[in-house]
């Protein structure tokens, strides 16, 4: 199973539109969001991929009535940060600050972030954990994204 992993879109529009094309181009199966979507016109882009969408909010996701009426209109599925996600018998955590990871880690196959917008693949205790980067910058070919086989557990970062 192929999944998307997105952080910090922070309403930038065009760079949510080619993650979508992106996502859909890789026919992933399920899309993580691990936070700072900041408005519901970003949810509304989301609409548009071809797999389900999960999330956690972060910190800049403050019109929480807002996005969560975006959310139940397009089915997507988002919660606190902090949760864990079963799939292909992986234990996924999904938090938006990497600060909640560190006592979190026992157990887990895949840890995803975001929060500092700084790119992050590595193994710890077991786990891989992944942070795409940047996502909502300006800057053509510095944006990223990711995208996680489940079944081998391993990653890979597409820039754009």
């Amino acid at each position: 199973m192929k999944i998307g992993v997105v952080s910090d879109t922070h309403d930038h529009l065009p760079n949510v539109e080619r993650i979508v094309a992106l996502f859909n181009e890789a026919r992933v199966e399920r899309v993580i969001h691990t936070g700072d979507v900041s408005r519901p016109k970003t949810l509304d882009a989301l609409a548009a991929l071809e797999a389900p969408l999960y999330g956690v909010w972060g910190n800049n996701d403050e019109e929480r009535e807002l996005l969560d009426a975006a959310c139940a209109r397009h089915g997507f599925d988002f919660t606190e940060s902090g949760r864990e996600l079963v799939w292909l018998e992986r234990r996924i955590l999904v938090v938006h600050d990497p600060r909640e990871i560190d006592y979190r880690l026992d157990g887990h196959h895949l840890v995803v972030h975001g929060h500092d917008h700084r790119r992050r693949l590595e193994e710890q205790d077991g786990a891989l954990i992944l942070n795409p980067g940047e996502c909502a910058g300006h800057m053509s070919g510095f944006n990223a994204v990711a995208v996680v086989d489940l079944e081998i557990l391993s990653a890979e970062v597409l820039f754009f």
